[in-house]
């Protein structure tokens, strides 16, 4: 095979192969490129300058994509130039991204390959080191983040997933048209998200925010109130429901130790079936819960009230929906559940962020969705101390997520 065929093979823009050298045995091969004679402007890797005098040559070997079962290593000529403004500097070659012995496209295969497998898995797969692929994954993150469009924050979600007891809490701001993640901030108090909107955010850009989803937690609250006044705060319907989860466990609890060891045996192992709806209960599983009922009218009561506070997300206009919630409270008078009633002060006291949902609609599942990203690659990847990484892998399942339903859907429609 001539040189010229290897250049076409190895496809690298400005680059010729001058020499190869290839080992059946070990299964390696070496290419030796250089510029062409048409390639000879050299680009100052420091402010981007065009120069053709150059201070001096090198060589840097560098790991490129296996050509069938043969690893390749591509031995390339890099120039350092001097530039009148940033002195002596190494060339930029747009195929070595970085430092690291690695082409920018073996590092955009290591990328792909992290987006669906944990880094240990390729690992093993390339011949690297876990700490190297992750690096690597890092790099090919962060020029995908500086290469894409921002989409503009419109909606924004705010929650916080719990780490563990070291680490406590993680809060997380998402945009809630993109589903994308946009920020993380250890612990989860008032002056964490003043972080948030003072150093990643412009003026203009929290001027333009309509509406936050934010659970009933005070300090998010107090925080987007101060830096986006303008922006309507609307709580989340699944902290609301699972508080009024929370009221049904309490009532299930203190009609165990109320009743004595005859309750408690009947009421164990129905706790899953308490806090589950009605809608996605087996036949079984209803029967269990309909003798349950007959014998206790509280848990009866309690579950009634739980399952009926689906409803208000239901309305559209904003007087329907407090009416029915009023009523709702209001019947909480003579059923003598303390939870409950516990539930409704709450409520009534976070009743203007609940009835924002009719002023402005805003996607509730998108918070815990990505909730559930960023615990499964905290899972997978057996936890991550570099939070920027972790942003990026979830900023990219994201959107790789949401170009795929396009295309299935593209695709269906044809």
């Amino acid at each position: 095979m001539r040189e010229n065929d290897f250049t076409k093979i190895l496809d690298w823009p400005g680059y010729r192969v001058y020499r190869h050298e290839i080992h059946e045995e070990d299964k390696t091969m070496r290419l030796w490129v250089r510029r062409k004679r048409g390639n000879r402007w050299l680009e100052c890797s420091g402010c981007g300058r065009k120069l053709l005098d150059y201070h001096d040559c090198g060589e840097r070997e560098v790991r490129d994509l296996p050509w069938g079962e043969f690893r390749a290593s591509v031995v390339v000529e890099v120039y350092r130039v001097r530039c009148p403004d940033c002195g002596v500097k190494v060339e930029k070659v747009r195929q070595l991204p970085s430092k690291a012995p690695y082409s920018k496209r073996f590092e955009e295969d290591v990328g792909k390959a992290c987006e669906s497998t944990a880094a240990r898995q390729v690992a093993r797969q390339k011949g690297l080191a876990e700490s190297t692929v992750r690096a690597i994954d890092l790099r090919y993150l962060e020029r995908w983040e500086e290469s894409r469009r921002k989409p503009p924050l419109r909606q924004m979600g705010v929650d916080e997933i719990y780490k563990g007891k070291k680490d406590k809490f993680l809060t997380v701001a998402s945009n809630l048209e993109t589903g994308e993640p946009l920020w993380f901030g250890k612990e989860r108090k008032e002056e964490t998200l003043d972080e948030y909107f003072r150093s990643q955010l412009r003026s203009g850009q929290r001027q333009r925010i309509e509406a936050a989803c934010v659970d009933m937690w005070e300090p998010f609250r107090v925080s987007i109130e101060s830096w986006a006044p303008q922006c309507r705060i609307v709580y989340d319907k699944f902290h609301v429901i699972q508080h009024a989860n929370d009221a049904v466990d309490e009532v299930r609890r203190a009609e165990s130790f109320r009743k004595g060891v005859e309750m408690r045996e009947l009421v164990k192992g129905k706790k899953w079936l308490l806090l589950s709806r009605w809608k996605n209960l087996t036949r079984s599983q209803r029967g269990d819960m309909n003798r349950l009922f007959q014998l206790n009218r509280r848990l009866f009561k309690a579950y009634v009230l739980k399952e009926s506070l689906e409803r208000p997300w239901d309305y559209h206009y904003e007087g329907a929906m407090l009416n029915y919630l009023q009523k709702w409270i209001d019947q909480l008078r003579w059923q003598r559940l303390p939870s409950f009633q516990k539930l409704g002060r709450m409520l009534l006291k976070h009743l203007e962020g609940i009835l924002n949902y009719c002023r402005t609609k805003v996607r509730f599942g998108v918070v815990e969705a990505i909730n559930g990203n960023l615990r499964m690659l905290v899972n997978r990847g057996r936890g991550y101390k570099n939070l920027r990484y972790l942003l990026l892998k979830a900023k990219r399942m994201a959107v790789s997520n949401t170009e795929y339903v396009a295309l299935h859907a593209i695709s269906k429609a044809a």
